[in-house]
């Protein structure tokens, strides 16, 4: 598909300012200026090989009071956006280093994409991962068709034994980064939510360190219609992204975090090309708190039945945070762009979602121990529509008066106005009632 673009001077001109970045040891023979002509390409490249992943109108709208369309791109085989940024960078690789191979050096969402492509390629394909990675990564990777080799504690111990590999067998030794080629393959969720979505507003994207995905829609969305307001989020804790942009180049002084739950929020600003069409083309980045962004993964989950992590979740979480209210009643649509958090820190976040969320709460107070006073606490919670989800007593340790029990539940409420409602009945009959605070 071939669209005719009304504003291709803005794109060649945010190009024409992007300074030729450094040979990298991956694809420097890949490194050029991002044409809207490539993102067109690598579109019609890549349509056989990556899903055309649905943008529908969310019930989340009238909560937001906005018209809201999700781009469901954590639906891709491996749960993430990075497959089509990948698969045009395989698929235009010589056929001479695709008969040798190519090797990754992380658990990141880029290499479970190269793994699984490679593999549907018949590209030989090797992953090298820490001791520390989560078993099920491991597993997975497998899974994709790719040799998975366990080595060093940290992630620089597998990097560099990747590159050794590289070095000594003819592999190509890949890492995430903004080539013009990655970026056409990335920029094509531009095209098919522009395509998808008639008369939109504005589009939002996560952002952080790895803002390719950012950077190459802006690009194919600015050149079909100047006017959609393109945005980036990302977390509060690390603001890579506005941090690169106030310096005028990519900056590591910001730390990042190694817990999984970030990902590539928190990941290093990872190249010039991305941040110059990222500061030329994109309207606004925002920042958001961690706990905006578990409340949008626990919306997420209800409204729209998506298990997203928080790259996934952190679009919606600037909605959530109220960070956007020039957008009220406008149409919008959402990159929800990956899904792969694992089981154990699902469960984690949702819980910790849930109490944030003013749905589960707990309170202590202390009564007689006397019967029948336990079932009367029983019927205040009853009359107030609560759910007991955990009830304990604690009779040794109670630091109050002889024969009293110190009874702790923990209950579920509706949302903030029925929490509230239940604390003032609780008071009322019981006025030393703690309650915990989120």
């Amino acid at each position: 598909m071939k669209i005719v673009s009304r504003n291709e001077e803005l794109l060649r001109d945010a190009l024409s300012r992007i300074p030729q970045s450094s040979s990298r040891t991956s694809l420097s023979s890949c490194n050029k200026l991002i044409r809207f002509e490539d993102i067109s390409a690598a579109a019609f490249k890549i349509q056989c090989g990556v899903q055309k992943t649905p943008c529908m109108y969310s019930r989340l709208s009238k909560q937001y009071g906005m018209d809201i369309y999700l781009k469901k791109e954590f639906l891709q085989y491996t749960g993430s956006v990075k497959e089509r940024g990948v698969l045009y960078l395989l698929t235009s690789l010589p056929q001479d280093q695709q008969r040798k191979g190519v090797i990754v050096a992380s658990d990141s969402n880029f290499s479970m994409a190269v793994a699984y492509h490679a593999s549907e390629l018949r590209i030989p394909v090797f992953v090298i991962m820490s001791t520390s990675t989560s078993p099920a990564r491991v597993k997975m990777c497998r899974e994709y068709g790719a040799m998975v080799i366990s080595y060093g504690t940290t992630a620089k111990d597998s990097q560099t034994h990747a590159r050794r590999l590289a070095q000594e067998n003819g592999y190509l030794y890949l890492e995430e980064e903004d080539s013009a080629v990655y970026l056409s393959g990335l920029g094509t969720v531009g095209l098919e939510v522009y395509e998808q979505v008639p008369k939109l507003d504005a589009v939002i994207f996560p952002a952080g360190g790895h803002c390719g995905l950012l950077a190459g829609s802006a690009a194919a969305l600015k050149h079909l219609n100047p006017h959609i307001s393109v945005i980036g989020v990302e977390s509060e804790n690390f603001p890579v992204l506005q941090q690169s942009l106030k310096a005028g180049h990519p900056t590591e002084e910001q730390a990042c975090s190694n817990h999984h739950f970030y990902g590539d929020v928190s990941g290093l600003c990872f190249g010039s090309n991305s941040l110059q069409l990222t500061g030329k083309l994109v309207d606004k980045v925002v920042a958001v708190r961690e706990e905006d962004i578990l409340i949008s993964m626990l919306r997420l989950l209800e409204y729209e039945r998506a298990t997203v992590d928080a790259e996934g979740a952190i679009g919606l979480a600037a909605l959530v945070a109220g960070k956007l209210p020039e957008l009220k009643g406008k149409r919008v649509a959402i990159v929800i762009c990956s899904g792969n958090l694992e089981l154990h820190l699902l469960q984690q976040c949702i819980a910790r979602a849930l109490t944030l969320d003013n749905r589960v709460c707990r309170f202590s107070l202390v009564l007689s121990d006397c019967p029948g006073d336990i079932s009367k606490l029983l019927e205040i919670l009853a009359r107030e529509e609560t759910r007991v989800l955990d009830i304990r007593q604690e009779r040794t340790f109670v630091t109050s008066e002889l024969f009293t029990v110190e009874v702790t539940c923990t209950v579920e409420t509706r949302d903030k106005i029925h929490a509230a409602q239940l604390r003032n009945a609780l008071l009322e009959r019981y006025p030393t009632a703690a309650w915990t605070e989120r």
